[in-house]
């Protein structure tokens, strides 16, 4: 598994001095411009993320579009030219604009400029609420998308069992619902097998939405039988990411080599009890 820092280490420009000097800025946060520029970007998703709300508001909309116009307009060429400026300071200017949140800053910008030429597009701004994910960088939270990585992991690798248990639950909910259909005699909800299966659907998901409730004796004993299946059958799924997460986390769990300590972090270098050195 590739580690984020690993990826922001081949970021860092060449002796440049005003690239290193504009990437320290820009990239890192201990300086206190550096930290003055992350307090300023914050603000700037948090404004732009309230705009997007208030615009779909129809009463705030319609008083106060020009005004989150004007707004999104300088809001959006600031993260263009910092955008840019990354794509400037930046020594492997691909790995950038190919990286997850290079991806995640284009994309944040794009839409407003689609709309300019292409109206219909301006549906498509709410993408701008992507920019909420840069938090992730601005506060120092990238060592936590290690374990999204371990997640998504773990999820690709046990996909074919939980593609077995949703083929077995899709089986299980139309046999249920067909069943419904003949016990509950074209009553109100169970006009029909596709009816009776989105009902199948929503019981044993636990999700219960009320809308529709079987009304005989023998549906409501259906489905309490359904509703107590429910909670065993939705375990299913967790414990199978969960036992393939386990595994993953063994494999790149770090161990010191002198005293076998387990216990280290997984960005450290070396071992707290020790001093040994554990990362290569």
């Amino acid at each position: 598994m590739e580690h984020v820092n690993e990826k922001e280490h081949n970021y860092i420009p060449e002796r440049t001095k005003w690239k290193r000097q504009l990437f320290r800025i820009i990239f890192k946060a201990d300086t206190k411009l550096g930290k003055l520029f992350d307090i300023f970007l914050l603000a700037l998703i948090v404004l732009s993320t309230f705009i997007v709300m208030m615009e779909s508001v129809k009463v705030y909309d319609a008083k106060l579009h020009n005004l989150f116009l004007v707004l999104e307009i300088i809001i959006t060429l600031i993260f263009t030219v910092e955008y840019i400026l990354r794509i400037v300071v930046v020594r492997n200017k691909k790995d950038y604009v190919f990286s997850f949140f290079g991806i995640i800053d284009f994309l944040a910008i794009l839409p407003f400029y689609l709309s300019l030429f292409f109206p219909i597009t301006k549906y498509f701004l709410i993408i701008r609420m992507l920019r909420m994910l840069r938090i992730f960088r601005i506060l120092n939270l990238l060592d936590f998308m290690n374990d999204g990585y371990l997640i998504v992991s773990a999820m690709k690798k046990s996909s074919r069992k939980i593609y077995i248990f949703l083929l077995f639950l899709m089986i299980f909910s139309v046999i249920v619902g067909s069943m419904m259909f003949m016990v509950e005699g074209h009553r109100e909800g169970f006009e029909s097998i596709p009816q009776s299966i989105y009902w199948a659907v929503v019981t044993v998901t636990t999700v219960g939405y009320g809308d529709v409730s079987p009304t005989t004796p023998l549906g409501k004993f259906f489905a309490i039988v359904l509703m107590l299946a429910g909670y065993s059958i939705i375990a299913v799924p967790t414990g199978i990411i969960t036992a393939e997460m386990r595994n993953k986390r063994q494999i790149y769990e770090l161990v010191c080599p002198r005293c076998s300590n387990t216990d280290i972090d997984d960005d450290a270098n070396y071992c707290k009890k020790c001093g040994e050195r554990v990362s290569s």
